[in-house]
């Protein structure tokens, strides 16, 4: 077939460009989500590309070449900066005015020339909404907090770079602790593009070694604030959110509380927060064993004490009595002995767990204790079995009575007064016939 007329591909090229540059011959406002973002290190220009998603899988059904150039990419990045405390990134969407141009070898491109930052912070504010409303139908937004934190959390597990000065000042407030902490560190990613997957991976990790820690610690601190938006993601907020071990974030910002923030054990301000707050609870903890011991010896102590004024007060009625005084001194021994044994644990199990090492050390306190309880009971017994009649008499004493009262004075008898005589085998009456008095 012939044909009578046609067009070279550049005229056609020619002609979609003519009719573009008339159709938008002044700039618009679109909306769109950075897809890719290079700053040329030599030029100082900005390229983009734009795209549009649509359908829950997100599937981009548009998207476009865009460019800043140099003369206007400083400006327009410090003033989005500024309004929104970031940095324009991939993911993020923004509003943007831009004149549309076309290149018969480049195709079609946008020249932004202004950014409404404040589109992009309506965005944000929407996604980390958004992001609270789906953990709380999920039913996980609680569950970290739920956890609660251990009373003596020594075994950490760090997330953070290695590089980050956060990281630096969190390990140097703890090595200035009096206690030993153990940390782990976990190497990922805390800014910028790639950190939500770098977090992921370090939690995922903690996870398989989950029975080696008592908790998580998310850590970030000095450089840049910008793009912290990963911290309201719903994926990383999941994550940490229905975590199995208490996380603890210290991200060193001062905006508003991020979703990861809310969904934590706890949030800090910074990284050196979070390592005084671990120093502090084990010391509040170790001042509670402290106060235990304290109890436990004045309780052993009072005990003691009473047992001496009892002691005392059995050795004078052990003296008024000539028989039975060695089996109730057994008896009493044993009892005062099982007593105190009984107060002490009972003192210990009132109160609750405690420290290994303080544990041995009160133990041994005690045990000190009923020993010496134990020996000042068996002087006293012997003193006690030393002054008993019986064994007076068996020396050759004895025990002398008139009207069955003891008789101490010889003045006090007359003659023919018949006197009751004890001797340690049996018993006699005799006649008073004389007396001396001294």
């Amino acid at each position: 077939m012939a044909v009578d007329s046609y067009m070279t591909l550049s005229q056609l090229q020619g002609r979609i460009r003519e009719v573009l540059c008339q159709g938008f011959a002044a700039p618009l406002w679109i909306t769109a989500e950075i897809g890719e973002l290079k700053v040329n290190a030599r030029s100082g220009h900005c390229y983009l590309q734009l795209v549009e998603k649509g359908g829950r899988n997100g599937v981009p059904q548009a998207q476009a070449q865009a460019v800043i150039w140099a003369s206007q990419y400083g400006m327009l990045a410090s003033y989005f900066r500024g309004a929104t405390g970031e940095e324009l990134a991939v993911g993020m969407k923004v509003l943007f005015r831009a004149s549309v141009s076309y290149h018969e070898l480049y195709g079609l491109s946008l020249r932004i020339v202004d950014i409404d930052p404040l589109y992009t912070l309506g965005d944000l504010a929407r996604q980390r909404q958004q992001t609270i409303a789906q953990l709380r139908e999920d039913g996980v937004f609680d569950l970290n907090r739920e956890l609660g934190i251990p009373q003596v959390p020594q075994r950490i597990a760090v997330i953070s770079s290695p590089q980050a000065a956060g990281y630096q000042d969190f390990m140097n407030e703890l090595g200035a602790s009096p206690y030993r902490f153990d940390a782990v560190l976990f190497d990922a990613v805390m800014q910028g593009h790639g950190a939500e997957a770098s977090i992921i991976g370090a939690l995922e990790a903690v996870a398989d070694r989950m029975e080696e820690f008592d908790a998580v610690v998310m850590i970030r601190g000095g450089g840049s604030q910008s793009d912290l938006s990963f911290l309201n993601s719903y994926l990383l907020s999941f994550h940490v959110a229905q975590f199995p071990l208490p996380v603890i974030a210290g991200l060193g910002h001062d905006k508003d509380q991020s979703v990861v923030d809310m969904v934590a054990a706890l949030s800090l301000k910074t990284p050196t927060a979070v390592a005084a707050f671990l120093a502090d609870r084990v010391a509040g903890f170790d001042a509670r064993l402290e106060e235990l011991g304290g109890e436990i010896r004045r309780c052993v102590r009072r005990t003691l004490d009473g047992e001496e004024k009892e002691v005392q007060l059995y050795g004078t009625l052990l003296r008024e009595r000539v028989s039975g005084a060695g089996l109730r001194m057994e008896w009493r021994l044993r009892s005062l002995s099982e007593g105190l044994a009984a107060g002490a644990r009972r003192a210990l199990l009132a109160r609750g767990g405690r420290l290994d090492a303080l544990r041995v050390r009160l133990e041994e306190s005690a045990g000190r204790a009923v020993a010496g309880g134990e020996a000042r009971l068996l002087q006293a017994q012997r003193l006690t079995e030393a002054a008993d009649p019986r064994k007076i008499l068996a020396r050759g004493f004895a025990i002398v009575r008139t009207g069955g009262r003891p008789l101490t004075d010889a003045a006090r008898t007359a003659a023919g007064e018949e006197l009751d005589i004890t001797l340690y085998k049996g018993k006699i009456t005799a006649k008073v016939t004389d007396h001396e008095k001294e």
